[in-house]
């Protein structure tokens, strides 16, 4: 049996930004991508790709106001996540029609196989506190986040 895949695992506190300032699905991807490749050294123009296919494919937006956009990536040696908290909530076309506000991206290796699936469903039953969502919504620093994301005992194993 596979190792749980714990937060602390795949999000490190520079990978957490608690303001990115754009109006649609595509500034935030492109966004993302460029803080991604910055901390791991990867084309952002690859990143972007990456996600922006899989996000032609359907919507990554749960719903609540939150997306998980995710791809594997050639090159990555474990799951990377990054996590980005939008002043103003945008249009994400989420399967709930509510705009987006949270975004947590996860990026894999091209041969991460199910550890790409246990990451995201640890994310996703993290992302479903409603409680811990507003404290993040209402989190004055990238600090506190990051803490309120790894400290979370529904972030601790999948």
């Amino acid at each position: 049996m596979a190792q749980p895949i714990m937060m602390r695992d795949i999000l490190s506190p520079k990978a957490v930004m608690a303001r990115l300032d754009a109006t649609t699905k595509k500034d935030v991807l492109q966004g993302a991508a460029r803080i991604a490749a910055d901390l791991m050294g990867q084309d952002h123009l690859k990143i972007f790709d990456v996600l922006w296919e899989r996000e032609r494919l359907g919507t990554t937006g749960v719903g609540y106001g939150i997306a998980i956009p995710h791809g594997r990536i050639e090159g990555l040696d474990k799951v990377q996540g990054f996590f980005i908290r939008l002043p103003e909530a945008i249009n994400f076309e989420a399967i709930d029609d509510r705009p987006v506000d949270l975004v947590f991206i996860l990026l894999a290796p091209a041969e991460a196989g199910a550890d790409h699936l246990h990451a995201l469903a640890t994310v996703s039953r993290l992302l479903r506190d409603q409680k811990l969502c507003e404290a993040i919504r209402k989190a004055k620093d990238e600090d506190t986040i990051y803490r309120l994301l790894t400290e979370t005992p529904t972030a601790q194993a999948a």
